[in-house]
């Protein structure tokens, strides 16, 4: 009984898997932990990746703004994966990131609509600065991109070029 009761149940997509298996991003996401091996500055790790993903979802529910899950965390798994593309060939990573992006989310098929994936690209490109008229989740990964270094406890935070204003400075959410 048990064994028809599995067999009956369709197997939810994962789609958040299928982007960390995606050849493209494997590829990258390994050319990325290469050129930051000796970093002594922030890293760009699965476990930011996913540190910006939790604290944007947990955001996101706090103000009720009813972004999907799978958004949020697509593009915080998505928003830094061309950083080795900024150290190799001096390509802003935002821009190389949604390069990236785009053609990782044309793969997945039909999984994000038409404005979903405009919006997880419009992230990404945005991610790196506060502007006005930012959207929610340009906002949300802006945010949560800053809130999940922890720069108040960092050894080298005095020698990091980052403003002031954007380091994360105070225990928090």
């Amino acid at each position: 009984m048990e064994q028809e009761n599995l067999q009956g149940k369709e197997r939810r997509r994962n789609v958040l898997q299928e982007i960390w298996e995606h050849p493209l991003y494997a590829e990258a996401y390994r050319q990325l932990q290469e050129a930051e091996q000796g970093r002594k500055f922030c890293c760009h790790s699965a476990e930011h990746f996913l540190d910006v993903a939790r604290i944007a979802y947990i955001q996101n529910l706090e103000e009720g703004l009813g972004i999907r899950r799978e958004v949020l965390y697509t593009a915080a798994l998505l928003h830094d994966i061309g950083k080795a593309l900024q150290y190799k060939e001096r390509i802003p990573h935002e821009i190389a990131s949604a390069e990236i992006a785009g053609t990782i989310l044309n793969d997945l098929g039909d999984e994000f609509s038409k404005e979903e994936k405009a919006a997880i690209l419009q992230a990404i490109r945005g991610h790196r600065s506060s502007r006005n008229g930012q959207t929610d989740l340009e906002r949300l990964l802006y945010e949560s991109d800053k809130k999940s270094r922890l720069c108040f406890i960092c050894p080298v935070e005095a020698e990091c070029n980052w403003e002031q204003a954007k380091k994360n400075m105070e225990v928090d959410r």
